[in-house]
């Protein structure tokens, strides 16, 4: 099977690559902050349930 594209198919790919979303120069991912701001999120949840929880006499 030959995976090799003729060079007018590859000339297309090469135009639909370089426009629309394919040409954004994207930023890395970063797990780290990710998992800093799920963290932080889930802590000042927690945090106003326990002040509301607080506020209704259940603590």
């Amino acid at each position: 099977m030959n995976t090799e594209l003729s060079d007018v198919d590859q000339s297309r790919v090469d135009a639909v690559l370089s426009r629309g979303t394919y040409a954004l120069d994207h930023k890395p991912f970063r797990p780290l902050l990710l998992l800093a701001v799920v963290v932080a999120v889930l802590t000042c949840l927690s945090l106003l349930s326990f002040a509301i929880a607080r506020w209704h006499g259940v603590v």
